[in-house]
């Protein structure tokens, strides 16, 4: 594989800023546009959509504490706060239409909850999303644990991917229907906290926890290292049972986290480097240039972290099923849904925007996949009937993904569901409500695949 440094189109280097651990929290959240420098310096700035910077002000709080923020709209079209992967009150999800009204320009809407689990969320605009995400809205939100791992560094990269011109001029073509129809809108330069390329020196043997959140609308983050000893150690927010040893290339589908602790460990001239694949190289993202040891030699392998409260699954064995079939999108088969309530042709469904379907429903139904109790289990088999990868994500309420009556992976609340394929997934409801449902390829949730579970 070929590495190279950050050229612009066609390449995918980043760069990461500093972390942002102990700052003082931020009472407000206010979306609202901003010109910053998203290209490298020698290019244009851009007009982007953020919480005052890029990406939004991490929010860093202990398991426990309770999260008061106050969204403040500065857009000029309407907004919600999502709280993406966390077990919270039904009302404070930010769906729009579902859990809330949209928020107004110039209106605002207090989020408040607390924090139940440890782990690598993120929060992003629920309304108009493949537009909003697109244009920059994203931010991290990280929950530690009291019983932390060692480690010297510990910071959060958000990673965007952006439709840019060479001029700084983002491409204003969202909500295309091309895109919608194929793998969505896939941009041609992609960053990490908002920045191009940077080099960092660390000593060697030095220890750092990386919190990768894939924060893009709809690109799969395909990670490379080099230069490290390391190990995976949760999933979207929910630690490994045991660390397992660091894959040769993380697989991020949008709206997914990985945590990893690593080790420095390039001796002589070589550096240690994060990249991502693009053909047949692989563009910088996170280097490490190590330093004289500040250890004689690398730490033990970490201790798994401690595990979240969660609720068990129970008995899968007899746990009640609800099928979700994915149909649409180019080269599929779909010639019909329902929309509104109505069975209308694929003809009519493309002139209102819909190329998707679940179920058979285009768009949000009025019926929920399954009416569940608190407490219950459900079981969902996920039949991928088209061509193209789904990361399917569920609100509220982590799952697992099971072979059989047993689970075959670590809780999470996304899953990349491959073209073809038949994935099942498990998970035992809380809070009551109206839990959304749906591909977070963000141009696929808008033309159609959007969907529902009520708990009650």
């Amino acid at each position: 594989m070929r590495l190279t440094r950050r050229t612009f189109l066609g390449s995918a280097a980043a760069t990461l800023a500093l972390p942002r651990v102990g700052h003082a929290a931020v009472e407000e959240l206010r979306p609202s546009p901003v010109n910053l420098q998203i290209l490298p310096p020698d290019y244009p700035t851009t007009d982007v959509w953020g919480y005052g910077g890029m990406p939004g002000p991490e929010i860093r709080l202990p398991q426990g504490a309770r999260l008061d923020r106050r969204l403040v709209n500065g857009l000029a079209q309407p907004t919600t706060i999502h709280w993406h992967g966390l077990r919270l009150p039904n009302a404070m999800d930010g769906v729009a239409g579902v859990t809330q009204d949209s928020v107004a320009p110039g209106g605002s809407f207090d989020y408040g909850f607390d924090l139940k689990d440890a782990g690598t969320y993120w929060y992003h605009p629920h309304d108009r999303s493949y537009e909003q995400v697109g244009r920059g809205l994203a931010g991290a939100l990280i929950v530690t644990e009291a019983d932390a791992p060692e480690v010297d560094r510990d910071e959060a990269l958000v990673l965007q991917d952006w439709r840019m011109q060479p001029t700084g001029e983002m491409v204003e073509d969202f909500g295309a229907l091309h895109d919608m129809a194929h793998a969505g809108r896939i941009g041609n330069y992609v960053t990490a906290n908002g920045q191009s390329y940077i080099a960092r020196d660390l000593p060697l043997h030095a220890r750092l926890r990386l919190r990768l959140i894939n924060a893009a609308s709809a690109r799969i983050m395909q990670i490379v290292h080099s230069g490290f000893a390391g190990w995976t150690v949760a999933e979207d927010g929910h630690p490994l049972e045991a660390p397992v040893a660091l894959p040769d290339v993380l697989v991020l589908g949008p709206g997914q986290r990985v945590d990893v602790i690593v080790d420095v460990a390039a001796t002589g001239d070589a550096t240690a480097y994060l990249g991502l694949i693009e053909g047949d190289s692989a563009a910088v993202l996170y280097e490490v240039t190590p330093t004289s040891a500040e250890r004689d030699a690398a730490l033990a392998a970490p201790a798994p972290l401690p595990p979240n409260p969660l609720p068990p699954l129970g008995d899968l064995a007899a746990a009640r099923a609800a099928e979700v079939r994915i149909e649409g999108g180019a080269m599929g088969g779909m010639t019909a849904a329902r929309a509104d309530g109505v069975e209308r042709p694929m003809q009519d469904l493309v002139e209102m925007g819909l190329v998707w379907a679940l179920n058979g429903a285009a768009g949000m139904p009025d019926a929920p996949i399954a009416t569940v109790s608190p407490g219950e289990t459900l079981r969902m088999p996920l039949i991928n009937d088209t061509a193209w990868p789904h990361v399917m994500h569920l609100h509220g309420h982590p799952f697992r993904v099971i072979d059989g009556d047993r689970p075959a992976g670590p809780w999470r609340d996304s899953v990349l569901v491959m073209p073809d394929t038949r994935t099942e997934i498990a998970f035992r409801a809380e809070e009551p409500g109206d839990w959304l449902f749906h591909c977070h390829m963000l141009d696929h949730s808008a033309s159609g695949m959007m969907h529902w579970v009520k708990v009650a």
